[in-house]
């Protein structure tokens, strides 16, 4: 469709942590630090990893609990490092259909909101069924990165 693509996700690790109790934007900033650690060698083999892209962040309806990941890179996908901070671990996603809208610009939690809401808006008059409870936040850009930017809501589907 012109305003969402399905697309069909393997099997693959991420690496994550949880931020509790904080506004979503601090959520993503905390996050990213404890998970920029982990790639910068703060794991059990002291190893230096690639960042990859997306960064994503779970969000959940009336929930201050935010679930921020890197991807493992390909890699790594087979025996990714053990985070050295307790907060920080590495899980496996299954594999999924995912309704995905993209967007360009700076993200902020209001844009992303209002952009999973109208992708919710589009799949719900489709008929589309998908898992209306949660849905995921994927950053591909560096802050510095100006122009060109690149943002998607993630949907599963049912």
């Amino acid at each position: 469709a012109k305003d969402y693509e399905l697309r069909q996700y393997e099997t693959a690790k991420w690496v994550s942590t949880v931020v509790r109790g904080e506004p979503q934007k601090e959520a993503m900033r905390q996050g990213f630090w404890k998970l920029f650690h982990y790639i910068q060698g703060k794991n059990d083999k002291e190893m230096k990893i690639d960042m990859t892209v997306p960064v994503t962040c779970l969000v959940k309806s009336g929930c201050t609990d935010f679930k921020v990941s890197f991807f493992v890179p390909f890699e790594q996908q087979d025996c990714p490092p053990q985070p050295s901070d307790s907060d920080v671990f590495v899980e496996e996603r299954k594999a999924a259909a995912i309704f995905v809208r993209s967007f360009g610009g700076f993200a902020s939690p209001e844009k992303y909101a209002e952009e999973a809401e109208s992708l919710a808006r589009t799949l719900r008059n489709r008929g589309q069924p998908f898992h209306e409870d949660f849905y995921y936040t994927a950053g591909y850009d560096s802050p510095f990165k100006l122009f060109n930017r690149h943002n998607e809501v993630w949907y599963f589907k049912k």
